[in-house]
């Protein structure tokens, strides 16, 4: 056999080997990119994002899209050809496999806490626009937690009301511990409740509350010192002057906060917030309307240009990241509270996009 053709053959041998070798062996990261985006005055799987009764509401035009980031999934492992084509493709994101997902965590515990995150953001999302339109929110203290192998166990449940410890009114979850701790451990601490079903079922239909309990139970010791506990975290749960549901399926995490209370002010004011302008937007919200940063913002952007927004509510936090990689044709608009968010969309809508505040680098 010549020599060039041995060269040549043993050549071609190297690169199969090569790319044999690239698509068998796993490498210990994972892919980020755009994911669906969705309109939170619009539908989804064919009923309305944003349910509310009990209260007039407004027509609404244009589009409030919330962004979503695709990620692949916990037990996946990518190749390195994956990896390199990650890399080199302009919409893509390669991370470390443990940014996204944890060694101490579990896929079900990494499930359950994107679930609880975007429940959480949804309350926020209703205590912020409420609050922003001067309506009134409710606040309770319930269970929010219980220990397993704790007195509490099997005693009280996350979603029971606390309204009394000892006979002396709760007012917000601290007082909670603060009763409890007086005793010693091994000493009898009573709760009186309202059950969680009682309690779900009286917000539903808007009444109050009936059929309080008293719960007796006996202190232990803290683990870590000599404190009383009973073996629950308290927590604070809101209620409202009317029901707002929000319908969104397989979509975890908080980032949507921002996008939805936008959605409920939206339709709860005459007129409508963007103009008939298509804005989308990420974000996390807090109960007092503050806007918090949120992971893969250059993905969502992309999402967001692609299904054909022309405006980007931006936290002020991921501004930067935002802004190294702007999509082209989109206008990265900078948020710190939702008050700026309506803000800008107000200038928005009357065409003043000169007075916008901007993301930059």
């Amino acid at each position: 056999m010549p020599r060039r053709t041995a060269t040549m053959l043993a050549s071609l041998l190297m690169l199969i080997a090569l790319l044999c070798a690239g698509v068998l062996i796993p490498v210990p990261y994972a892919e980020m990119s755009p994911g669906p985006t969705v309109n939170t005055l619009g539908e989804h799987g064919g009923e309305p994002v944003l349910q509310i009764s009990g209260r007039k509401t407004y027509p609404t035009t244009g589009n409030l899209n919330m962004t979503t980031v695709r990620v692949t999934g916990s037990q996946y492992r990518m190749n390195l050809v994956e990896a390199v084509y990650g890399w080199i493709a302009h919409d893509n994101l390669v991370v470390p496999h443990s940014t996204l997902y944890p060694d101490d965590k579990t896929p079900d515990e990494l499930n359950q806490e994107t679930a609880e995150e975007f429940s959480q953001s949804q309350e926020s999302a209703k205590v912020a626009a409420l609050k922003q339109l001067d309506i009134p929110v409710g606040m309770r203290t319930v269970v929010a937690s219980v220990v397993k192998n704790s007195p509490a166990e099997g005693q009280l449940h996350a979603g029971d009301v606390i309204k009394a410890v000892d006979g002396t009114e709760i007012k917000q979850p601290g007082d909670v511990a603060k009763l409890v701790t007086k005793h010693e451990p091994g000493q009898k601490v009573t709760f009186r409740i309202v059950p969680a079903k009682e309690a779900a079922a009286a917000e539903k239909e808007k009444r109050q509350p009936t059929g309080e309990q008293d719960v007796s139970l006996t202190t232990a010791k803290a683990p870590d010192d000599k404190r009383a506990v009973v073996g629950i975290q308290a927590g604070t749960d809101h209620t409202f002057p009317f029901t707002i549901n929000i319908k969104l399926a397989d979509v975890g995490g908080p980032s949507a906060g921002l996008m939805f209370a936008l959605g409920i002010v939206d339709k709860l004011t005459p007129g409508d917030l963007t103009g008939g302008k298509f804005v989308a937007g990420t974000g996390t919200i807090d109960d007092n309307g503050k806007v918090g940063p949120i992971g893969g913002v250059e993905m969502k952007t992309v999402g967001a240009r692609n299904k054909g927004a022309q405006y980007f509510l931006t936290p002020k936090d991921n501004c930067a990241a935002a802004a190294k990689d702007k999509p082209a044709g989109l206008t990265l608009v900078k948020v710190d509270t939702i008050g700026d968010a309506i803000g800008a969309l107000e200038k928005i809508r009357a065409g003043d996009s000169a007075k916008l505040p901007l993301c930059t680098r």
